[in-house]
């Protein structure tokens, strides 16, 4: 009998976590379709079929999901950086990893959304702000160091500045002033802007690599 009941006990822990994951899931599609402030508890609920009663067992409002959303994106991108640290032949194929996760992340992205987050979700806007400035400038600072070491960069790089630098301009294309001119999605502004970054790095052994991966890059794509 107690057997049972436990069984039971879990059964139901895991249909409330999948129920939770589901609406998670749900909410991140839609956003990055459509922006955050464009997207209501009302359309999630329509999306999965459920009320919008459901969605308030599991989160108290908005601002809440949002918050968790964007959590498993940052978690979800500090594991996908050190897999493509890990992974990398050298500082350089790092570059070409991320951009191929950049790439996929960003195809279909709504540029508002850092927009959205910083004005109507200041607390969520804040984590963010902190895993960039903290996480992903350590990465690249990590890149820039390694780079050096294999002779790929140029031994004269002031690593801090161009660390701040990129980090900066990593979210550029997000910027609506920056987006009003041009016709491409974020994802290619985004290749543009680290290709222009990493020629500015490489030494001559560097650059010859770097002509080595896009060609490669370029192959696949045909």
């Amino acid at each position: 009998m107690v057997t049972i009941k436990v069984s039971l006990v879990l059964l139901l822990i895991m249909a409330e976590s999948d129920t939770k994951q589901r609406i998670k899931q749900a909410a991140n599609d839609l956003v990055m379709q459509y922006g955050i402030r464009s997207v209501s508890m009302d359309d999630i609920a329509a999306k999965l079929g459920i009320s919008k009663k459901t969605i308030y067992l599991y989160f108290k409002d908005k601002d809440e999901l949002v918050d968790e959303i964007v959590g498993d994106i940052i978690v979800n991108n500090r594991y996908e950086c050190n897999a493509d640290r890990d992974r990398a032949e050298n500082a350089i194929h790092e570059i070409f990893l991320v951009m191929d996760m950049m790439a996929e992340m960003f195809t279909a992205m709504n540029p508002g959304i850092l927009f959205d987050m910083q004005k109507y979700h200041p607390a969520t806007f804040k984590k963010f702000l902190k895993h960039k400035n903290e996480f992903l400038y350590n990465v690249c600072r990590e890149n820039l160091e390694r780079g050096i070491q294999e002779e790929l960069y140029r031994p004269d790089l002031a690593v801090d500045i161009l660390c701040r630098y990129r980090v900066e301009t990593m979210f550029i294309p997000f910027n609506p002033d920056f987006q009003q001119s041009l016709k491409y999605n974020l994802a290619k502004i985004e290749e543009e802007i680290i290709i222009h970054f990493l020629f500015g790095l490489v030494s001559l052994k560097g650059y010859k690599l770097v002509m080595k991966y896009w060609q490669q890059r370029e192959t696949k794509k045909n």
